[in-house]
Formats: structure tokens, C-alpha cells, sequence
């Protein structure tokens, strides 16, 4: 929800100029929060709502469908960001068992191809929220890792793991991109979104 109001901002604030187009797999979005977070930015919340094209999907084969209908309305639209959150949860309630883990990951596989060719042939962002598994075999170390394997891995530009840290905090860290380093960065989730913050051990120093 942050990412669909910072890309209608202009370029001198951060943002690409442009609307968004948001896929909806689990009935997250909410545009009250929207609307709040607009608010407090002390912008125009009926107009950035109204940048915001909302699709709602029920299952994978409706998710592919929206994907294939994409390019159309990012090019009709201006949509300079694509979201869809979150891009692995329908096909992981509807391909279970490990017989059919090479069917879900074929049918991923295309259908992140589908969003890669939006985003090169628009120019525009996408942006994918992911979700976590715990990794058995893993006996040091933090045992979670990305759902959906190498697959969209592979299809991901820059990969940042988002994690609950304390004092109220969260953290982002960057555990895949062809040119950052790997680091991490705190905020906090406000009124107004998403703002930066320092860990308490940081700011004793």
C-alpha cells in the first residue's frame, strides 16, 4: 500500500509519475489505510485511490488471467507499478504434495515470465510479496527461507526479507540484488506509513 502511493508521487519525491495496478491474492488491501496514510502525507486521498486499479483473485488460474490482462490496462492506464501480493499463496494451497510441486512450478514459472514481460516492455516496476517456510535441514542459522524456490528467484531483480525486530521495529534486509550490498535498514509502520527509524541499541550510541 505504501509502494502504490509513493509511485504516484512526482520523481523529485521519490516516486515514477505514474498509477498502479494492484493484484490482490488474499483480500489485504485496504483502502481505508490508504486513505489514512494519504491523509497524513497532507495529499489528496480520493486521487491517489483513484490511481490505484484494484483486482481482486480468487485462485491461480484468475491470477494468471489478471496477469495476461495487465498489459493492457498498465498501457492504457500509465501504470508505472505493478503489484501483486501475494504471488505465491494460491499456488501453494492448490498444488500440494510434492507430485505436483513440478506442475506449480511450471505454471509459476510462466506466469512470472508474463510479469517480467510487462515490466520490460512498459518500463514500469513489479513488485512481489512473497512468503516464508521453515527449512528442516537448516540446524544453524535463521531456519526460514522464501517460498516458491530457485524459480522465482531467479525471476527476482532485487529480493528484500521483511522480519519483525524489537522495540515495535522491523527490519528489511537485502538478501539478493545485482548491484546493492547486502544490508539491512529499520522502520516503523506509522499513521503515515512507512517511515525510517533506529534500533534503540543504535541510538544509545
Amino acid at each position: 500500500m505504501q509502494l502504490s502511493i509513493t509511485a504516484q508521487l512526482p520523481k523529485e519525491r521519490g516516486g515514477l509519475e505514474g498509477k498502479v495496478l494492484f493484484i490482490d491474492t488474499e483480500g489485504t488491501f485496504a483502502p481505508q489505510r490508504v486513505y489514512q496514510m494519504v491523509q497524513a502525507m497532507q495529499l489528496e486521498p480520493e486521487k491517489i485511490l483513484e490511481g490505484i486499479t484494484y483486482a481482486r483473485v480468487y485462485n491461480s488460474d484468475h491470477q494468471v488471467l489478471a496477469a495476461d490482462k495487465a498489459f493492457k490496462v498498465c498501457q492504457e492506464e500509465n501504470v508505472k507499478l505493478l503489484v501483486v501480493d501475494s504471488v505465491l499463496s494460491h499456488f501453494r494451497s492448490e498444488f500440494i504434495g510434492r507430485e505436483s510441486l513440478a506442475e506449480r512450478q511450471q505454471k509459476l514459472n510462466a506466469h512470472l515470465h508474463k510479469l517480467l514481460r510487462v515490466a520490460q516492455a512498459l518500463n514500469l516496476a513489479v513488485a512481489v510479496t512473497n512468503q516464508v517456510q521453515a527449512n528442516p535441514q537448516a540446524f544453524f542459522g535463521d531456519p526460514t527461507r522464501p517460498a516458491g524456490g530457485n524459480i522465482l528467484a531467479h525471476a527476482s531483480t532485487h529480493r528484500i526479507m521483511l522480519r519483525k525486530a524489537s522495540g515495535g521495529l522491523r527490519a528489511a534486509k537485502i538478501i539478493d540484488s545485482p548491484y546493492l550490498a547486502e544490508s539491512t535498514e529499520f522502520f516503523q509502520i506509522t499513521e503515515k506509513g512507512i517511515e525510517d527509524a533506529t534500533p534503540k541499541a543504535k541510538r544509545d550510541e
